[in-house]
């Protein structure tokens, strides 16, 4: 599976932003800059990064592009370096909902889904999560062992997709177990990933390798972490190595 548009988080606060154009449109992209802290600039100003909201905006991006600005233009996704995602805001937490362009309406139709469920303690999770991390590093050292009891805890006790008190990260501190390791071992009875079980999709995220057979299709391996090895063999291994390791083979 290819990417259209790789998905990133860019610093703007106290940076040069090229707004091009008047009216509704050119407001609205103006309160998001404004909201990221962005320095609104015109066309002929110095900046990486530019917006055109514009009846005619063919020229203007030629003319911005010939400099190497990258420019997101209103309503054009074929004129579009990049484009800008729906969010949803529970700082420090931002869930961006991008189509590529294709329908911004059904990337505000997500966000309002999302904003439904995500809860407002949201944030305060992350930052709890961010004031525990030497707790966090002193309880598991390892790398691996520490993303498979962080990967346990929010598949758990600290779900965050429920509303959770302030101690919530230092309760589960006291009382976590073990992150779980070892070899896991999966025979799959479907090809689309959509039909993964619950356990299945969460060991996939959070395993340090898979190995596989040969007929387990890519869309299975793509929802394993970017960083976990993916090994095809025969059958499972006698030493799959440190950490939580998944052997994965297709329903005969």
């Amino acid at each position: 599976m290819t990417l259209t548009a790789l998905p990133i988080f860019v610093k703007l606060a106290g940076r040069p932003v090229i707004l091009v154009g008047e009216g509704e449109a050119a407001d609205a992209k103006r309160r998001l800059l404004e909201r990221a802290g962005a320095v609104i600039v015109g066309e002929t100003d110095e900046a990486t990064l530019a917006i055109v909201a514009t009846e005619d905006p063919e020229p203007v991006v030629a003319r911005l592009r010939a400099r190497g600005v990258l420019v997101n233009t209103v309503d054009r996704s074929d004129l579009c370096d990049f484009t800008l995602p729906a969010i949803v805001d529970r700082d420090p937490v931002l869930v961006a909902i991008g189509t590529g362009g294709v329908s911004a309406g059904l990337a505000a139709a997500l966000r309002q889904r999302l904003e439904a469920v995500l809860p407002a303690s949201l944030g305060g999770l992350a930052r709890a999560l961010e004031a525990a991390k030497p707790a966090i590093r002193g309880r598991w050292p390892g790398i691996g062992e520490r993303r498979r009891a962080l990967g346990a805890a929010l598949a758990g006790p600290l779900d965050p997709l429920r509303d959770h008190p302030a101690d919530a990260v230092e309760t589960w501190l006291k009382g976590s177990a073990s992150a779980e390791a070892g070899l896991l071992r999966f025979t799959l009875a479907s090809p689309d990933p959509d039909d993964l079980s619950l356990r299945q999709a969460r060991a996939l995220s959070q395993a340090d390798r898979v190995f596989h057979r040969s007929e387990v299709p890519s869309l299975i391996l793509d929802r394993a972490r970017a960083d976990a090895a993916r090994i095809a063999c025969d059958g499972p291994p006698a030493d799959p190595g440190p950490g939580l390791s998944l052997y994965l083979e297709m329903e005969a």
